[in-house]
């Protein structure tokens, strides 16, 4: 397994996570499968209609705002899209990689264009067939790759915070740009390190993810860490909602509050 967190855990982890930053949508699992077999064994999984494809960003959207336990495969993808590529489901078309697709869309030349392929994160293509998204509490799966967790940027800090509360790290994150789904869940597939991006055009327009929302992939295990450090600033008065003080007011006041006995 990839998590040091059993799976009847998984729904205690989400629940105090949740008490604490008060999501939208609660975390959603996602599991790399290295055969279709392997993957019909989830429990309740459901798969898109024959001939129906998505973008990735509409499958993880559904997965997450409808709670559906769904597995798909490149065929299930849209068609010759690079959506797959970062996931590690194909490998990317040549139109992709050589700069053409994206020229005169996204970009003013070519090179641009393929330079913007060249460096974005993927999962290398050629172990695993398709995918299964689900809700983490849902306990369908039993060895998740990675979590998504989409929050508001003061939900992030703060989740951020709560990750660094015991062991700093100090965290750089990339920004592709348009096929920024290859900043979290890409580079967190890839790198297995907390991956946070801004949700691209694509992820907003087809995949339900609202103006105001920022996205990080984190491994199980990352989770148990946040949940005790947001249960630690808790205690030490940092909590979600954070309060306005006022751009107007002497903060001493408060930083007494936070930091009596250090000034």
């Amino acid at each position: 397994m990839n998590t040091a967190l059993s799976l009847s855990e998984h729904g205690a982890i989400v629940d105090r996570i949740q008490r604490h930053l008060r999501l939208r949508t609660l975390p959603l699992a996602l599991q790399l499968f290295e055969t279709v077999d392997a993957m019909a064994r989830v429990p309740g999984i459901r798969w898109p209609a024959a001939g129906v494809r998505f973008s990735m960003c509409q499958l993880v959207g559904q997965a997450r705002w409808l709670g559906w336990t769904l597995g798909a495969t490149h065929e299930n993808v849209a068609a010759d899209s690079n959506c797959g590529g970062v996931m590690g489901l194909n490998a990317p078309a040549t139109k992709y990689l050589d700069g053409s697709m994206f020229h005169g869309v996204w970009f003013a030349t070519v090179e641009a264009s393929r330079q913007h392929q060249a460096q974005m994160p993927r999962v290398p293509h050629g172990r695993y067939v398709g995918v299964v998204l689900a809700p983490l509490a849902s306990n369908r799966l039993s060895a998740p790759d990675a979590v998504l967790v989409y929050a508001t940027p003061g939900q992030m800090i703060l989740l951020i915070n709560a990750l660094q509360h015991r062991n700093y790290v100090r965290y750089q994150f990339s920004t592709t740009g348009e096929t920024a789904c290859a900043d979290s869940w890409g580079a967190g597939l890839l790198t297995r390190e907390p991956s946070m991006s801004l949700p691209c055009f694509a992820e907003r327009r087809f995949g339900g993810v609202q103006d105001d929302e920022l996205l990080i992939a984190l491994q199980v295990s990352h989770l148990e860490e946040i949940a005790d450090g947001l249960d630690w600033l808790a205690g030490h008065g940092i909590r979600y909602p954070i309060a306005p003080y006022g751009m107007q007011c002497d903060p001493a006041i408060a930083f007494q509050a936070s930091y009596a006995g250090k000034l």
